[in-house]
């Protein structure tokens, strides 16, 4: 099968193109992915996301109607209006043997689900190849934590590589970009035990490196950039959290440079940009009040602001992590982390990141689940603020 005919915009044109805003996309609104987001809903999504000048979405799997079915509510919206625009790195997701079984994980052997996962990303790539521009072989699949499910980089190599060639082959669209999407770590930026010969070919196959950084778990996991330091005791509380949010950017940018440094290390010079990064709005355990004290809306909108502006002045795509809450992601637990992530909540109540947008009439007329974008908090930063917690570590000058 020949892929249809070449189009204009490519991966190579998007990436790094401050024109072309870019945003981790999940439309799930229940507890279980078993309820899929109806194109009616998926196109309510897509008219807000176009407000806020975002242009490229991110998914994680194709095993769920989800996608497909958000393949073609942009496919109706560019219909009705010539002038839309969204593109999409689509997400294979790739799991070793006994991922999430009651059995021991193989981390060296793969899921034969993968192979599975693979045509049917080729599939819908060949069928809308003027909405998607990246494949992303696997999610945070080659990092050690992800303990159940991880796999080894030659199984993530294998699969690159298939799709390159069917490129090479015209069986699929030649200016497609490859890429796999992982963490850090992963890319080569952190521990040596990452530092193996099947991932300095990964990086020599792939078009571009995506890689993510989340300083919000290192305010628990690794805090060395988290908290007060002992000389600004002189500052108000909001200076003394806006100091630790721009240590925490730092820190994200100091992990996107130990990627690229590994890379160049290797003689290779390719694009790396961030596959995703993101800020929690809420949290009762590990970044909450009886934690690191990380987790509001102040210290959310900060870090969406200042990634934003690096990354845009430095040309690099920001994936960020995420549009909307969803609440599948940590079922069992109403306030996880994992559940607001979004910059928009399950109740279409546009969070303080996006509060000055709302004052700008951007989703006006616009609607999720037939509810206007209005600002969580009706607005009101005094109450906001009663939720925003001083970090209490401290840490040494």
């Amino acid at each position: 099968m020949n892929s249809k005919k070449t189009v204009t915009i490519t991966a190579k044109d998007i990436l790094g193109n401050s024109n072309y805003q870019a945003i981790s996309y999940g439309g799930y609104r229940t507890k279980t992915r078993d309820v899929v987001p109806t194109i009616f809903q998926i196109k309510e999504d897509l008219r807000i996301l176009s407000a806020m000048d975002i242009k490229v979405l991110r998914t994680y799997n194709v095993h769920h109607e989800e996608v497909a079915n958000l393949l073609e509510a942009i496919r109706a919206l560019k219909k009705e209006d010539a002038n839309f625009e969204m593109y999409v790195m689509l997400g294979a997701w790739i799991d070793c043997k006994n991922a999430w079984t009651e059995y021991k994980p193989i981390h060296n052997e793969e899921s034969e689900r993968n192979a599975v996962e693979i045509k049917e990303a080729v599939r819908l790539t060949n069928e809308y190849p003027e909405i998607i521009k990246v494949i992303a072989v696997g999610n945070e699949a080659m990092v050690k934590w992800a303990a159940s499910y991880y796999v080894t980089p030659n199984i993530i190599l294998k699969w690159v590589n298939h799709l390159q060639n069917l490129k090479k082959e015209e069986k699929l669209p030649k200016e497609l970009w490859i890429t796999s999407s992982d963490n850090f770590a992963s890319w080569g930026g952190g521990d040596a035990e990452y530092h193996v010969e099947d991932l300095n070919q990964l990086i020599k196959a792939v078009d571009y490196i995506s890689m993510h950084t989340y300083p919000m778990h290192d305010t628990h996991y690794h805090p060395v950039f988290w908290g007060t330091k002992s000389n600004e005791d002189h500052l108000t509380e909001r200076e003394k959290i806006d100091a630790a949010m721009i240590r925490s950017r730092d820190y994200a940018i100091s992990q996107y440079r130990s990627v690229a440094i590994y890379m160049k290390s290797l003689g290779v010079n390719k694009p790396v940009h961030i596959g995703e990064s993101g800020w929690a709005t809420m949290c009762n355990d590990l970044y909450g009040n009886s934690g690191s004290r990380a987790t509001d809306e102040y210290k959310s909108a900060l870090f969406y602001k200042l990634m934003r502006e690096w990354t845009n002045k430095e040309g690099i795509s920001l994936f960020y992590f995420e549009a909307f809450d969803e609440q599948w992601k940590d079922s069992g637990n109403e306030m996880g982390s994992e559940n607001h992530f979004g910059l928009i909540t399950l109740q279409s109540q546009a969070k303080y990141a996006l509060w000055d947008l709302v004052d700008k009439g951007v989703f006006k007329g616009l609607t999720r689940d037939g509810k206007p974008i209005t600002k969580t908090y009706n607005g009101n930063l005094d109450a906001l603020w009663l939720d925003v917690k001083t970090p209490a570590t401290l840490i040494k000058n």
